[in-house]
């Protein structure tokens, strides 16, 4: 698997309009996480910790609509497995979200 498909990440929303981000595991562990969102862009930053960002571009109009409402995202990380069926949570951690 390209390492380029480790950077993807996917948002689900459940029928209480909250928001779950997913994405691979990432290095380091969260301390802190937070998001800040840009309602120009609709984008957002994750600071998973002092170290490590991530820049969440072209969020679903929906989706953000979601976050903005929201005050907390919850975030699970995914092993890096070669087979997605294998992928395992290894991280789950709520992300304030800031505006």
């Amino acid at each position: 698997m390209d390492t380029k498909d480790f950077e993807t990440f996917d948002f689900l929303i459940n029928d209480e309009d909250e928001v779950m981000l997913l994405l691979y595991q990432r290095d380091g562990e969260p301390s802190d996480p937070h998001i800040e969102l840009d309602s120009e862009e609709k984008s957002a930053l994750l600071y998973r910790n002092n170290d490590d960002t991530l820049l969440l571009n072209d969020i679903n109009t929906e989706v953000f609509d979601s976050l903005m409402d929201a005050d907390k995202l919850l975030v699970c990380e995914l092993s890096r497995e070669e087979n997605d069926e294998e992928a395992q949570i290894v991280h789950a951690y709520e992300a304030e979200i800031r505006d």
